[in-house]
């Protein structure tokens, strides 16, 4: 059998398998559904998510690690783009319950603002590179079979719990603004969307000069 032949094998036995992986994924979509229509979706796009991290690298470790290690700022004006686009998305959706009188979803999630945000985004930060990935790059890898990545999970868990374990203590301390920020609230709808979409402007364009002073 020549190389030709065996790649052709290979891809056959490939497809098939993954035919058989996406009925068994179906299946199962169909099964939670009959029960739970939102477990249905999440077991969908979770799986659908993960597909697209794998096969495109998207990472953001890579867009914090890679300018000041290789100078790219590919994999960084991505995360940008994918920013601006989920702000026009988001803005549009909030607004629309607004608009209507509705509760604003997601308002739960606005967060105090103190010295717990910059202690624990600089460990996250620091963690996420020497690990080479964050929360959903360490899933993925798991999934591609790199085992070194389920002690970083356990970390993350550990850390979790550690973090929860002490909030109460950084909910009380050392706060900026206890009520978070909702740029809506400041600005209105239209103005919090462009300052938003100004800023990651200015950071892509930063990105760029940046790529290209490094390749000089």
């Amino acid at each position: 059998m020549n190389l030709n032949e065996q790649k052709k094998d290979e891809f056959s036995r490939q497809f098939s398998v993954g035919l058989v992986l996406v009925a068994i994924v179906l299946i199962i979509a169909v099964f939670l559904f009959q029960s739970a229509p939102m477990i249905a979706f999440f077991w969908l796009s979770g799986l659908g998510f993960g597909y697209i991290l794998q096969r495109s690298r998207f990472c953001f470790v890579a867009a914090f690690r890679d300018p000041a290690l290789t100078g790219s700022t590919v994999v960084t004006r991505g995360v940008l783009v994918a920013l601006a686009l989920t702000s026009i998305g988001f803005t549009a959706v909030k607004y629309f319950y607004y608009f209507t009188g509705q509760p604003i979803p997601g308002q739960s999630y606005i967060a105090a603002i103190g010295m717990n945000t910059v202690v624990g985004g600089t460990f996250f930060g620091i963690g996420m590179v020497i690990a080479g990935g964050c929360a959903s790059g360490m899933l993925m890898r798991i999934g591609e079979g790199f085992e070194i990545h389920l002690i970083t999970l356990v970390g993350f868990f550990l850390g979790t719990m550690l973090g929860n374990n002490h909030l109460e203590w950084w909910n009380t301390h050392l706060m900026w603004i206890r009520d978070g920020v909702f740029l809506p609230d400041l600005f209105g709808w239209s103005g919090a969307l462009i300052i938003q979409l100004l800023v990651i402007g200015l950071l892509y364009r930063l990105a760029v000069k940046w790529e290209e002073k490094q390749a000089l």
